[in-house]
């Protein structure tokens, strides 16, 4: 090989020229490329097989209940880092997101969002009663007749929706962080009371001690309806408030724009500490699953007794997920929607792992915005919302679980109670909290809707630590397949603001700042689409921009 071209100028020669740096990074390319841009999912898949490996290796010990604390404890700390960030994570993503669009384009997408989300609800809870009606995997059998108590919750669907707006409109955004609102059923003091306070406060107490020796003596006890609050994060009203302060936020122009700056950054950091958490992904998933196969008492005959109700949870998630959601992805997007959900895995094992959704929402952000390009303007907006509505695979569990109760029961559905489930299943779910095993609460709502035991409820425990996991897959894909068919419809409208952004460049887009986050080095916010444009629109936003350039040349050459 010669020696490298050389150049010389006047006698002089120059240093080689070379074409690019020495420390230029080398691109990879085969396996490696593969491995560098899966490394967090295959981590993560490691950390689902580890703990299924351990928990079912460690179950023939018979461990005490210490030795599984200690095996769940790493993954405990997990979550709990997982959960710090839910909070200014959503708030930063719903204010910046929103003050980046105008008002019109806010209430355009919301509704959008929320027509999607009751649609694919709604349709969920059908999908449940027709499989539940098909396989019916109710058996009179499974329950004890000797363990049925006559004791019923005060549980209806108003209470749960009026719940809903209380918590949609806090009256105190501090306490909403910490506190929720829901409604109880209390005895209705007596006279007697009214003279002792000390007794009013003991019977004050749903389904008490006292209420119930006030039955056995046959004194007819009248419940009262009380909004009490009880410990979890109102998340609901705090969405609401961000929206709308967002909203308003961005009407105020450059007085703003320190305020929307804040908010990105504080997004930006947030979402750089996801990715350090994300290391912890073998250790803390891993402690998680062991310890729930590891905390059942027989594993085996609860799976064997209720093998036909998981069976039917299953197979819908699985209709769901790899039919219904596909075909819709590909009907508003027309891109491979298995390319996309491949993209979602790791978010979506996190979610299986955390039982959770608002646990995975940092993942989620992470696989939306990095991986799949998703608009951040949509994934701020939609991701937090659908985290707290959009629960299709709880409208699923729940259509299923209060068909099963009724067919152990011995109970048989006419068309009207099955609309009456059809219903209720879909707003339960849209009022369901993003937590382990919320849905067992709404299932009451549903059951006393159709007069059946609700004491049969009991029976799910034992495998709702596993169904909540399948579902929760559902709620979370559900979201983010929202915000790309959403990002889709409201293309043309994100685009009206980009070309704004290039006319008037004051006005900010892509981000509050002004900045297009997630494109590569010489990449436009149109070419990072990787979708046909109005080539049309582009010529006349260009040549508005030539034509100011040439008339500040005019002006200046004219001054001189």
């Amino acid at each position: 090989m010669g020696p490298p071209n050389t150049t010389s100028v006047n006698g002089s020669e120059l240093p080689p020229k070379t074409t690019e740096r020495s420390d230029a990074p080398i691109e990879l390319t085969g396996y490696r490329k593969w491995l560098s841009d899966n490394l967090m999912l295959l981590v993560t898949l490691s950390g689902v097989l580890l703990g299924v490996t351990l928990g079912l290796s460690l179950r023939p010990l018979h461990l005490h209940g210490d030795s599984i604390m200690l095996i769940s404890y790493p993954g405990e700390l997990f979550m709990r880092l997982l959960k710090l960030m839910i909070l200014p994570l959503v708030i930063s993503s719903l204010i910046a997101g929103s003050a980046s669009l105008n008002a019109k384009m806010n209430g355009k997408i919301a509704l959008r969002t929320l027509f999607y989300f009751a649609t694919t609800s709604f349709f969920n809870a059908a999908l449940g009663i027709a499989l539940v009606l098909l396989v019916h995997p109710g058996n009179p059998d499974l329950h004890n007749a000797d363990n049925r108590s006559t004791d019923r919750r005060a549980v209806n669907l108003l209470d749960s929706l009026l719940d809903l707006g209380r918590n949609i409109f806090p009256d105190n955004l501090f306490q909403a962080s910490i506190q929720q609102a829901h409604t109880v059923y209390l005895p209705k003091p007596t006279i007697l009371h009214n003279f002792n306070e000390t007794l009013n406060d003991t019977v004050l107490v749903p389904n008490g001690v006292e209420a119930q020796q006030q039955l056995d003596d046959g004194v007819e006890t009248v419940l009262i309806r009380d909004v009490q609050y009880r410990s979890g994060t109102n998340t609901l009203g705090i969405v609401f408030f961000c929206l709308v302060f967002g909203t308003f936020l961005g009407t105020i122009g450059q007085k703003g724009q320190v305020v929307i700056d804040f908010f990105s950054a504080v997004f930006e950091v947030i979402m750089k500490i996801v990715t350090c958490v994300m290391w912890l992904t073998p250790v803390g998933i891993s402690s998680v699953i062991a310890g729930k196969i590891l905390s059942v008492d027989d594993l085996s005959l609860v799976m064997a007794q209720l093998f036909w109700f998981i069976f039917t949870v299953a197979i819908g998630v699985v209709i769901y997920q790899f039919v219904v959601m596909q075909a819709i992805y590909f009907v508003f997007v027309r891109r491979n929607p298995f390319k996309f959900y491949a993209g979602l895995i790791q978010a979506m094992l996190t979610a299986f792992a955390t039982a959770s959704t608002a646990a995975a929402l940092p993942i989620t952000f992470r696989c939306m915005n990095e991986k799949l390009r998703v608009d951040q303007r949509i994934t701020r907006f939609v991701l937090p919302i659908g985290c707290n509505i959009n629960m299709d695979g709880t409208a699923l569990y729940i259509a299923v679980a209060s068909i099963f109760v009724a067919q152990m029961s011995g109970m048989t559905l006419g068309f009207g109670e099955l609309v009456t489930v059809l219903l209720t299943s879909t707003a339960a779910s849209m009022s369901s909290a993003s937590v382990p095993s919320a849905a067992l609460v709404l299932l009451l709502v549903v059951l006393t809707a159709i007069d059946a035991p609700v004491q049969d409820v009991t029976l799910l425990f034992a495998v709702d630590w596993f169904v909540d996991r399948i579902r929760t897959t559902n709620n979370m894909l559900g979201d983010c397949y929202a915000a790309a068919v959403v990002e889709e419809l409201s293309r043309k409208e994100l685009m009206a603001l980009d070309a704004a952004a290039v006319n008037y460049p004051d006005i900010s887009a892509g981000t509050p700042n002004g900045h297009h986050v997630g494109l590569l080095e010489g990449q436009t916010e149109l070419e990072s689409t990787g979708k046909c444009i109005m080539t049309d629109a582009v010529v006349v936003d260009m040549s508005a921009v030539m034509n100011n350039v040439n008339l500040q040349q005019d002006q200046g050459n004219r001054r001189v």
